[in-house]
């Protein structure tokens, strides 16, 4: 067995023992309120949150449709494949996916079923749902099971995120509050949260977009 063999194996083992509950000693813990107090302000109503997360959205370089129905969700979603050329496209099963993808009528990936990554890779597409939007950021909240796996957002060059109006929450305390109330104890394996696409400065300050993950995010809330 050569070392990458090793470690891979070492990565599936320990893959199989559940994550523990990610909150620190309560007596550092600092309680919500407090915490709200450090963080930007954000509005108390939908319509703040909405305004909020798009400027931020746009700030990032993420395009960001709020819709009014589902059939507008797959209109969008059209429009996407028709504008980039979309021949592949890579999705999971949920609520969001099944209703809205098959209207694409293209080859589709399911990252829940048996795949070879490197077919992952070449999709034009990775479409995913999550589990909250953050107004205060312009964040994207998903996680391994809510997003179809670790890679679905991370390989194809756009990530396209399926959410509802519900997900839309005001900070990072309410996002916290929304995975607690969705998985207890019993955390995923990941969770991820993602600003803008993937972009790094780290030679001579120059920004490159897509150099560790997709170069395009779009944001598709109904």
């Amino acid at each position: 067995m050569s070392e990458r063999d090793n470690i891979l194996g070492r990565i599936q083992e320990a893959l199989k023992i559940k994550a523990p509950r990610p909150d620190p000693p309560s007596e550092i813990q600092p309680p919500v309120s407090g915490a709200r107090r450090w963080l930007p302000p954000v509005g108390e109503h939908f319509k703040d949150w909405v305004e909020a997360f798009s400027r931020n959205c746009r700030e990032s370089q993420v395009n960001f449709q709020l819709l009014s129905s589902s059939d507008e969700m797959r209109q969008a979603l059209v429009q996407l494949r028709d504008a980039e050329r979309w021949k592949r496209v890579a999705s999971h099963a949920g609520m969001l996916p099944d209703a809205i993808c098959p209207v694409l009528g293209i080859q589709m990936l399911h990252t829940d079923r048996s795949y070879d990554v490197r077919d992952l890779a070449e999709c034009d597409a990775g479409i995913s749902e999550c589990d909250a939007l953050v107004a205060q950021t312009g964040t994207v909240v998903l996680s391994s099971r809510r997003a179809g796996g670790r890679a679905l957002s991370i390989l194809p060059p756009h990530h396209v995120v399926l959410a509802r109006r519900d997900q839309l929450v005001p900070d990072l305390p309410e996002a916290f509050e929304l995975l607690k109330a969705e998985y207890g104890n019993d955390y995923p394996s990941m969770i991820s949260f993602i600003t803008g696409p993937s972009r790094t400065g780290d030679i001579e300050r120059s920004l490159v977009i897509g150099a560790q993950g997709p170069r395009k995010l779009t944001v598709l809330c109904v």
